[in-house]
């Protein structure tokens, strides 16, 4: 849809903005995203990050989750490195939107956990689907990527979606003592893969 200059506190990156339509089981759904590239990312498999908005973190530094801190460890060894991609989907509390996470936390200060809480909502424990990041990748040019992410789903969407992921490069961060539980939970229910937990 664009794209633009993008100087940022790590670094100078291009920003693009893309949208996406994808059938969907109502009416085609429409998914938004940016793209912030730095360097060559076509000579060798780049260093990549699929980020979910999250307000909360990315914004109010919530301490109930370590996405700021994923966020900002992602910019951070893409610009050590001198090129790499930082898809930020707007997929807000896995995919619920804004509204229903907070009610899904609410529902968590009365004990139940993430997964818990969005299964009461009437969601699926995580409600995301990351089509539009490997349409992102191959507009830009990338066939095969290191992925910077926890989330084994996100190298099975980036394979089924043409782009082949070389390394799952851990995206691990000291939590806040409020992210435990919800840490946890990414492990055991959601199958998150942690080196330290």
């Amino acid at each position: 849809m664009a794209s633009a200059d993008f100087p940022t506190r790590w670094g100078q990156f291009r920003i693009y903005g893309f949208r996406g339509e994808f059938p969907s089981d109502g009416p085609t759904r429409m998914e938004e995203a940016v793209a912030l590239v730095m360097g060559d990312v076509k000579s060798a498999p780049p260093l990549v990050r699929i980020h979910s908005q999250c307000l909360t973190g990315d914004v109010f530094h919530s301490l109930r989750c370590d996405c700021r801190q994923q966020l900002e460890l992602s910019l951070t060894m893409i610009a050590a490195e001198g090129s790499g991609i930082l898809i930020y989907e707007q997929q807000e509390g896995r995919g619920i939107g804004l509204m229903a996470k907070l009610q899904a936390y609410e529902l968590q200060d009365s004990g139940l956990d993430t997964v818990e809480a969005n299964e009461r909502l009437g969601f699926k424990a995580d409600h995301r689907e990351f089509t539009l990041p490997a349409e992102i990748l191959r507009a830009l040019g990338v066939a095969a990527v290191r992925l910077l992410s926890n989330n084994p789903d996100k190298v099975e969407a980036l394979e089924r979606g043409g782009v082949r992921v070389v390394e799952r490069v851990p995206c691990e961060v000291t939590p806040s003592p409020h992210a435990e539980d919800y840490l946890k939970t990414k492990k055991e229910k959601l199958g998150h893969l942690f080196r330290s937990r």
